[in-house]
């Protein structure tokens, strides 16, 4: 039963996308947030059917932390659920991506139309500039960054090196710090085409404020507080934790 659905939903983005995508080429000469309402149209049908078809719930605790400014979002990755609901969890967001994305056919085109910062990640140190530059302007016009630190999707019970891209850009900006856990991973694994049906738990920290910190204090808080609220949340994940209490 869990393939049949997972083989509906992907119909159904089979179908929505080239629509969307046709969409976001209409609405090109509209003002970004606009664009942004117009083509998260996509998004809206795909959470209504991540729900009532593959039946993934979510609950979102700590949305009182998020601050009344732009912020940037440092979250775990998991999953791609995370790169859909984050949409409609947070106020508008904008993703820190790698430039290939955009050259995909129909998804790609319509990735292209929404406030994203595309990074070429061969730059090195020039990739970090691409992002205070692009961020700072986005920021300004009061959309979200959202940064995954690890910089791919881990599995569920696992941690990759923090990345500084993220916190670069709250250093250089002066924009509020957002640490956020949760576990779509349990549900939505890495490349896996079957989804499980289940509730996922997205926890929102304390806004950390990133004025006067450097790039290094602002990561390591941020990771202190996700690890942390994964290991509370997620006990089952880390055993080596629940052994050591």
């Amino acid at each position: 039963m869990h393939f049949i659905r997972s083989a509906l939903f992907a119909l159904v983005l089979i179908v929505i996308t080239p629509v969307f995508a046709l969409v976001a080429l209409l609405v090109t000469p509209f003002s970004p947030h606009r664009r942004y309402r117009l083509i998260g149209g996509w998004t809206t049908i795909a959470m209504w059917f991540i729900r009532h078809l593959l039946g993934i719930r979510h609950k979102v605790i700590g949305q009182e932390n998020l601050p009344q400014r732009s912020a940037v979002a440092l979250c775990k990755h998991q999953s791609a659920w995370e790169t859909i609901a984050l949409q409609r969890i947070l106020p508008p967001i904008a993703f820190v991506l790698k430039r290939e994305l955009l050259r995909l056919p129909f998804f790609g085109w319509g990735l292209a139309r929404m406030p994203v910062i595309a990074i070429d990640r061969a730059a090195g140190k020039d990739a970090l500039s691409q992002v205070v530059e692009q961020g700072s302007k986005l920021l300004d016009q009061g959309f979200w960054i959202v940064v995954f630190p690890e910089g791919t999707r881990v599995a569920p019970g696992t941690t990759r090196r923090y990345k500084p891209g993220g916190a670069w850009l709250a250093s250089h900006t002066g924009a509020p710090t957002v640490p956020i856990a949760h576990n779509a991973g349990e549900f939505w694994r890495k490349n896996a085409f079957v989804k499980q049906p289940g509730e996922i738990i997205v926890s929102i920290g304390p806004a950390i404020d990133s004025e006067g910190l450097s790039t290094e204090e602002i990561n390591k808080r941020a990771e202190a507080w996700i690890e942390a609220e994964m290991r509370r949340l997620f006990p089952h994940h880390y055993p080596e934790s629940a052994a050591e209490g």
